[in-house]
């Protein structure tokens, strides 16, 4: 039986013209190892916006469909071209990740027919997803598909720092933009794990949110005396790894001088080279716009910047690990893993102007959830 439903999609042109749309697409019979979901919530996390805008200016959004076949026009500067190129005239799909309840399975996949589940894989902002069903995973009971629908995406991120941080070796972790819905499981774990986390926020509310879910640490970066406190809280807990999710600035090297300065301290020598201590920042996400600036004249000899991804961190990993962590999302999911949403938007609605420059802003503390069943 041939479904038919809308799937959201996101295509650049040679001239820079970026167009979203939603596209009526047919989702065929399952085959034996496949499963159909009705998708019921799908987030929106930077990532998915990564893919839905690229780099295209915000300021030039206009609004060129109707009432029943939405769509949006943006520009992508000419400059910013090169980097995209190998998506240009393409129609891709978007969504990383969603939950929703399964309506058909192929052979072997029977059991699994009628359960609520969540799943992963691309292209889930769409009324149906065929997918394998290896890449869905069963909801607990009671779990609705608002609780699965961020089941792989931030948990996976947190739980594979502190694997990473654990597999090389250091006690505690520093965090940026600490207070996200990823942030907030983090600081879960790290309190179920003993290891101590440092979190830098950027307001009042934010450490707010934080020191409600039991943090020590929690360092505001536009107060005065930032760079001092951040010193005595790495001295405090011996943090000597950092996960940034703004990648534009001077955060990043703010850390790592902070982690020498404490390093230093403990120096009874001098060295021309600084100290001893190797100091790792991974930087994970963009939510600062321009370039990533390092003064490394602080550093000492003994440091290493590097992106961090989830995909090549699981493929890494290996099947078995990965498998460990899917486990505790799972046993975990409407507790430590537990994401909050403020608005819950219909698929149509995500492309109205307005909804589309709301979370744009990846506000911290904001997320938001597309139910495609709401229209």
């Amino acid at each position: 039986m041939t479904r038919t439903g809308r799937q959201m999609r996101s295509t650049i042109r040679e001239d820079g013209t970026l167009t979203l749309s939603l596209e009526e697409v047919a989702v065929g019979d399952p085959g034996d190892d496949e499963v159909i979901v009705r998708v019921e919530a799908a987030p929106l996390n930077p990532s998915d916006i990564g893919l839905l805008l690229g780099p295209a200016d915000v300021s030039t959004l206009v609004e060129t469909g109707g009432a029943g076949t939405p769509s949006l026009t943006l520009t992508v500067p000419e400059a910013r071209l090169p980097g995209i190129r190998g998506r240009l005239g393409q129609s891709l799909p978007v969504g990383n990740e969603g939950a929703g309840t399964m309506v058909a399975a192929g052979r072997e996949a029977r059991a699994l027919e009628g359960r609520r589940v969540g799943m992963f894989g691309g292209a889930m902002y769409a009324d149906y997803r065929r997918i394998r069903a290896q890449d869905v995973m069963p909801l607990p009971d009671g779990a609705s598909a608002m609780d699965g629908a961020s089941m792989f995406v931030n948990p996976l991120t947190a739980l594979g720092f502190v694997e990473t941080a654990r597999r090389e070796g250091h006690k505690a972790i520093v965090h940026t933009a600490a207070a996200s819905n990823l942030g907030q499981m983090l600081q879960k774990i790290c309190l179920a794990d003993g290891i101590p986390l440092v979190n830098i926020v950027r307001s009042p509310a934010q450490a707010g949110i934080l020191l409600a879910i039991g943090a020590t640490h929690v360092l505001d970066s536009t107060e005065p005396g930032f760079a001092d406190r951040l010193a005595d809280a790495i001295e405090a807990t011996g943090a000597t790894i950092a996960f940034d999710a703004t990648g534009g600035g001077t955060l990043g090297s703010d850390i790592l001088q902070a982690m020498e300065r404490v390093a230093l301290r403990g120096m009874t020598a001098y060295s021309r080279y600084g100290s001893d201590v190797f100091k790792q920042l991974y930087v994970y996400g963009s939510l600062a716009a321009g370039p990533t600036m390092l003064d490394r004249a602080g550093f000492g000899s003994q440091w290493s910047v590097s992106g961090w991804l989830l995909f090549p961190f699981l493929r890494k990993a290996g099947p078995d690990i990965e498998a460990r962590l899917r486990r505790r999302v799972a046993d975990e999911l409407t507790t430590t893993f537990a994401s909050h949403y403020t608005r819950v938007i219909g698929l149509a609605e995500a492309l109205k102007p307005d909804v589309l420059r709301a979370y744009e802003r990846k506000a911290t503390g904001e997320k938001f959830l597309i139910d495609p069943t709401r229209g």
